[in-house]
């Protein structure tokens, strides 16, 4: 998942967002992008626990966006569409 969070200006913030993720999942790999405001989140918690978790740090979340990963992939020309009776 993609969080566009407001207010994240140092690695402070960087540190404090990634230990209240990883709080929730402790296996979750967190990538905060400072110039963007995106952190990017690989884990088994849901948005609204990560969302949660950053508040509570008193940031504002701005956006949830969507990842690679949220966003299911076009067929190629391997793999069947679904179409036909193979």
């Amino acid at each position: 998942m993609n969080l566009v969070v407001e207010g994240m200006t140092c690695g402070h913030c960087v540190r404090t967002v990634t230990q209240a993720i990883q709080a929730v999942d402790p296996h979750a790999l967190v990538d905060v992008d400072l110039s963007s405001g995106v952190v990017k989140i690989v884990g088994q918690l849901a948005v609204e626990q990560a969302v949660e978790a950053i508040q509570r740090q008193g940031y504002v979340i701005a956006a949830a966006l969507p990842s690679e990963a949220d966003t299911p992939a076009a067929p190629t020309a391997s793999s069947c569409c679904g179409g036909c009776h193979r």
